[in-house]
């Protein structure tokens, strides 16, 4: 069930001599729309010159375009958060190298309406009303000094600042829901009641809008009236949970064997069983593609939650486009008649698949598989999803030479408003120290867990020994990894040690900076991270040492003397 929505605007310059006022709306089509939403921006100017009209146009053209280049899996906030930052950047950038522009700035009122939400953006004195069951609320607070000479005196607007701070609220959308966005030139002259009066006179968003921006000028107002106005006709549903509406009669398929057909694949082998999933290799039978299909075992038929776990990482993998991840492939929903996805296969092995035939990695195979790892969890990290399940039995290295992480069962991404795993899952040796005292996972806990691969991959052994389920470990000094091979250079020791560091302050922050590090190497190696102390603080223990062998000093020579 689609968002639907009905827009109408306006704007008049007034008895001012242009109009500084700018205003918009983007309706993306309904795939977009659904994971996006859609977007509705007013922006008053102000500057000398030209440069408030510029401010104002600028900065709703370029959200109105920028914020849909953002990634889907961005929380909406987030998303507006960045692209805001940049443009607050371009318009002070602008004002520093045109003279004529100086001082210039503009309000800015948003609104993103997806799925059954709404998030509002907002800084200055522009406003946004809404109208709901006949009741009027004003959802914005304006940005100006408060004293009566000082009223019209912005505190806060888009390039007035090198530090942005913008308003941002979120709410849930009900049909027939109104929401008037206006410039100061339209809501200090109608008012609350007059504001109120008019939108509940039109049904039509565009003899509102019309009608707001009429009465104001007719009512004296000395600036520029824009007023946007939109009609809520029908509440939506978010992406995903379309995804699960659509699903949730479809079952699960029995335990396939190979020459099994299932919709438009044909089952070739059985690829992998774990515990709660099965995968399968297939060959499209429309045309010839060998691929790999992903669904549940069959006992899970009844398990809501892990059927709509798969449908989460069919979700999200679609978003991931980076070759170093498989890609999730369509599969019309009408010819699918169970529940699975599918994505493309390459030819190769799971790194705990080489390690299980005993295959040997050297030093510089480490390497090169740890900084194609970080690389690939820098692409998932940019869009805000954390793994939570890095390990040698996740990594694949196909036969073309390239290193892709698999299974985003467990990923955690809070952008998507969908179903997410509860607690922290993940192989108890991987797992961050943090995570087992209940911390939420980020992404240093990823980077943890590749510190932990790299050790694994050279070692066979795990900087802090295995870990068993339920088992509640204490870390202190991961043993280094030479202890077992002495041939490891000592930048790469260095970079695995600070992968793995029990402190998280310690801990590389981002991917790009173990990237950095692994691409330098021994031409400029980093520092091995400090140790742990075995008796804590390390001069107060020498202060003790000193006080205990005076006092035995005294007690000896009282007993030469005696």
């Amino acid at each position: 069930m689609p968002l639907k929505i009905s827009i109408g605007q306006a704007s008049e310059t007034g008895v001012r001599e242009r109009n500084e006022d700018f205003c918009g709306a983007v309706t993306p089509p309904d795939e977009q729309l659904a994971t996006k939403g859609a977007l509705l921006a007013v922006a008053d100017g102000v500057g000398g010159n030209a440069g408030g009209r510029e401010a104002a146009e600028m900065t709703v053209r370029g959200v109105l375009s920028d914020y849909y280049a953002t990634p889907e899996t961005w929380e909406t906030s987030a998303a507006l958060d960045k692209v805001l930052t940049a443009l607050n950047r371009w318009v002070q950038s602008h004002a520093s190298r045109h003279r004529d522009m100086a001082g210039m700035a503009t309000t800015l009122s948003l609104l993103v309406l997806r799925g059954k939400r709404y998030t509002l953006a907002h800084v200055g004195d522009s406003r946004i009303y809404r109208l709901r069951g006949g009741e009027m609320q004003q959802l914005t607070t304006d940005h100006v000094w408060d004293r009566p000479d000082m009223r019209h005196v912005l505190k806060r607007a888009v390039g007035l600042d090198q530090q942005l701070q913008v308003d941002y609220a979120e709410g849930e959308l009900q049909a027939g829901d109104k929401f008037a966005l206006m410039s100061d030139g339209v809501w200090e002259r109608l008012g609350q009641l007059g504001i109120h009066e008019t939108l509940q006179l039109y049904h039509s968003p565009q003899l509102a809008a019309d009608n707001l921006v009429k009465r104001a000028l007719a009512q004296g107002s000395q600036d520029n009236a824009t007023a946007l106005v939109v009609h809520i006709e029908q509440v939506g549903e978010d992406n995903l949970a379309d995804l699960m509406a659509e699903a949730k009669f479809l079952r699960l398929p029995p335990r396939l064997r190979p020459g099994a057909q299932l919709d438009d694949f044909e089952v070739l082998e059985l690829l992998h069983e774990s515990r709660a999933s099965l995968l399968y290799k297939v060959k499209n039978l429309s045309n010839g593609q060998a691929c790999v299909l992903k669904t549940l075992q069959p006992l899970l038929a009844d398990d809501t939650e892990s059927c709509n776990g798969l449908l989460n990482e069919e979700w999200l993998g679609k978003r991931v486009v980076s070759h170093y991840f498989p890609q999730v492939l369509p599969v019309p929903s009408e010819r699918r008649s169970c529940l699975y996805y599918v994505m493309n296969w390459h030819a190769g092995a799971t790194l705990q698949q080489k390690l299980d035939v005993g295959q040997h990695f050297s030093a510089a195979d480490v390497g090169g598989i740890g900084l194609h790892l970080a690389k690939g969890l820098g692409a998932l990290h940019r869009l805000n999803i954390i793994h939570r399940d890095i390990k040698p039995a996740n990594l694949h290295q196909g036969d073309d030479g390239k290193l892709r992480i698999l299974d985003l069962g467990v990923a955690l991404s809070p952008g998507t408003n969908g179903a997410q795993t509860v607690g922290n899952p993940g192989t108890p040796s991987y797992m961050a120290p943090e995570l087992f005292s209940g911390a939420a996972a980020s992404a240093q806990c990823d980077l943890y867990a590749a510190g932990v691969t790299l050790y694994h991959l050279l070692t066979r052994h795990y900087p802090y020994g295995e870990i068993e389920p339920f088992q509640h470990p204490r870390f202190g000094n991961p043993v280094p990894p030479t202890r077992y091979r002495p041939d490891i250079p000592q930048w790469l020791e260095n970079i695995i040690l600070k992968a793995v560091a029990s402190d998280l302050s310690v801990r590389f922050e981002t991917a790009e900076e173990m990237v950095l590090a692994l691409e330098i190497g021994e031409r400029k190696p980093i520092l091995p991270p400090p140790r742990i102390p075995l008796a804590g603080d390390p001069l107060s223990m020498w202060r003790w040492i000193a006080i205990f062998s005076l006092l035995a000093n005294v007690l000896l020579c009282l007993l030469l003397i005696s």
